[in-house]
């Protein structure tokens, strides 16, 4: 059967460089990705943007692919009806501070300020865009997570940890000494992910995980495996170090044979066809 829902990823997976809906990884043009998002509508299968970005970003990007739904924030906030509905989803964050934001948490007990005086010229806010962050700490730079996670622990922060959402390219903004291309990580508590929110999201639309689809490009985006049918993995994602090795412990993930955009079209047009 034709896939019920498409949930996706966006930057690196449905969009290309810069941002792009009408340019390959290589910088050409191409209308493949658009013939594919049009194919999807004319369908009547909604699709659902799945990003790191914030619900302001993903309100706006989803009016101009007309989508029904985003999950923001590596997946701490649920939006539908247009943006005029959503839900925070805060996963391990103690009980002590429910009905408080993780990041507004995270800024009372000092959390970020300290990682980064840990990790000098190796993290930083990734800004300006982690500043409207509500769910989860935007950072940039290039550390190990389970090395964090393990100082986290240490320090009593262990309800937390740091997730990978892959490389970014270098601009003039980075003031980190990190050799080549930063990595995006987002600092939030454990039991919030990708594939949580789009459970939560299922439920709420009365669907069948097995009927549903998901589409990404990093590892972070592997934590949507257990929550649909079926995973697609552009193959610019496929291609990072390590993602092979990962991907053959879920056996409902597929590599494309497109990178970004064209691999993207290639995922929509499969789960149109089974």
């Amino acid at each position: 059967m034709p896939a019920a829902i498409v949930y996706t990823d966006l930057d690196g997976t449905m969009v290309g460089p810069r941002g792009s809906f009408v340019h390959t990884a290589a910088g050409e043009l191409t209308d493949r990705p658009w013939t594919a998002l049009l194919e999807l509508h004319a369908a009547g299968v909604p699709l659902v943007l799945v990003s790191g970005r914030t619900h302001a970003q993903l309100q706006e990007a989803g009016r101009v692919f007309a989508v029904d739904g985003h999950i923001a924030e590596l997946g701490s906030l649920v939006s539908w009806a247009g943006g005029r509905e959503t839900h925070l989803l805060t996963g391990d964050l103690p009980a002590e501070f429910a009905g408080r934001g993780p990041v507004e948490v995270m800024a009372d007990l000092g959390v970020v300020d300290a990682l980064l005086a840990a990790r000098p010229g190796r993290l930083e806010w990734h800004a300006p865009w982690s500043a409207t962050h509500t769910g989860d700490a935007m950072l940039r730079g290039r550390v190990d997570t389970a090395e964090v996670d393990a100082w986290l622990a240490d320090r009593g922060w262990g309800w937390l940890t740091l997730k990978d959402n892959g490389r970014v390219p270098r601009t003039s903004r980075v003031t980190l000494a990190v050799e080549g291309d930063p990595h995006v990580y987002h600092l939030m508590p454990r039991g919030i992910g990708k594939g949580h929110a789009i459970a939560w999201d299922l439920a709420r639309r009365g669907l069948d995980p097995a009927d549903a689809v998901a589409i990404g490009d990093s590892v972070s985006d592997l934590e949507m495996a257990p929550a649909v049918g079926r995973l697609f993995v552009t193959a610019n994602g496929a291609a990072v170090p390590g993602m092979a090795q990962a991907m053959a412990t879920l056996p409902n993930t597929t590599a494309t044979d497109g990178a970004m955009g064209l691999g993207w079209a290639q995922a929509v047009r499969e789960s149109l066809s089974s």
